[in-house]
């Protein structure tokens, strides 16, 4: 018998989430109207619901006027804020400005701006983008997933006291998977000005976001030291081992101290210059055959990794992915081509 809640709990929340997204179809510019706009009894105003109900029982079996008097005047007091609270949140227009690209696990950052044509400025609205289903560990039991859930809404909505004109807000989206990101539905509510009455309403966008994998750490100076010493001096003196540096050379006055050999000092053979092994300065290619993984998933995280820090240093590089053409590729250089790198991992099969 335990088992019926379960069973048909899961269609009917289904089936109304259909309905929601019915009567609000996807959108990157949405208005809010009697379509999209819903209004019910706040927590607290179902206590208010109850108190209407005992003032009017009370006052027709005692046939007492002044309770009856009181009761009325509950009901106008609750249609008043029936009216005010569902206007409050109705005509507001909400734009959807930018969709930041991050890795997985990190949070994508959705930039909304928020348009009030009223003349009164609008007060108490939360915004929140709904957390996707099975976050929470199953072996967590309910008490303390309840308070992950109620830290995430509290980390992840922002409450606009007033709004009058444009505003324009950034909400985190939490991410998980590299890929393609559909953008939960935003769910903008408030309960001013009493909190009798909730109105809520649901923004579903039709942009996407894109999540490229969580870069993993390998030794990318090793894979690619063989074209870093092709193009070493002929001068100097070419030593390799536990110090990790390239040459040394005479030490020249003015010279930081830091890079001094000591070692050579403290035995007498005069001061020399260690120089380190450093690609800046030689074009690198990310070869996705060349990463040390075994796995697909792991050899785009450290092509990731590459990128990013080739993308610091202002490297010149190009990338290859499984398939691509070598002669197709296209050198460059900065942050910039580094996020088109970084597109291309998350938009790869």
């Amino acid at each position: 018998m335990s088992l019926l809640p379960k069973v048909f709990t899961i269609p009917a929340s289904s089936a109304l989430r259909r309905w929601f997204a019915a009567r609000a179809p996807k959108s990157d510019s949405a208005t809010l109207n009697l379509r999209n706009v819903y209004i019910f009894f706040s927590r607290e105003g179902m206590l208010y619901a109850v108190l209407l109900i005992i003032t009017f029982i009370a006052g027709i079996n005692y046939g007492n006027n002044l309770v009856l008097g009181l009761c009325f005047y509950l009901v106008s007091v609750w249609l008043i804020s029936f009216h005010v609270t569902f206007a409050h949140i109705s005509g507001l227009k909400v734009q959807l400005i930018e969709v930041t690209m991050a890795e997985a696990g990190a949070p994508v950052w959705v930039t909304l701006q928020l348009i009030s044509e009223s003349r009164q400025p609008r007060r108490q609205l939360l915004f929140s983008f709904e957390q996707a289903d099975g976050q929470a560990n199953s072996k967590i039991d309910k008490k303390a997933s309840k308070k992950i859930k109620n830290s995430i809404i509290t980390q992840e909505s922002i409450l606009v006291t007033r709004l009058q004109g444009e505003q324009v807000i950034r909400l985190p989206v939490q991410t998980h998977s590299r890929g393609q990101l559909i953008l939960p539905r935003l769910t903008i509510k408030t309960v001013y000005p009493l909190g009798i009455m909730r109105a809520w309403s649901y923004v579903y966008f039709a942009r996407s976001a894109w999540v490229y994998p969580k870069p993993e750490v390998f030794d990318w100076q090793a894979q690619y030291a063989v074209a870093s010493q092709e193009d070493l001096p002929t001068g100097g003196q070419t030593r390799q081992g536990q110090d990790d540096f390239e040459r040394l050379d005479n030490y020249i006055e003015g010279e930081s101290l830091a890079r001094v050999s000591w070692g050579h000092v403290a035995r007498g053979q005069g001061m020399f210059t260690k120089h380190f092994a450093d690609p800046v300065g030689h074009e690198q290619t990310l070869d996705y055959a060349d990463m040390p993984a075994a796995h697909h998933e792991q050899k785009l995280a450290q092509l990731a990794y590459g990128v990013v820090t080739l993308g610091e240093l202002g490297v010149p590089f190009n990338m290859r992915l499984a398939g691509d053409v070598p002669s197709a590729a296209t050198m460059g250089e900065g942050n910039g081509f580094a996020q088109a790198c970084l597109l291309r991992l998350a938009k790869a099969p």
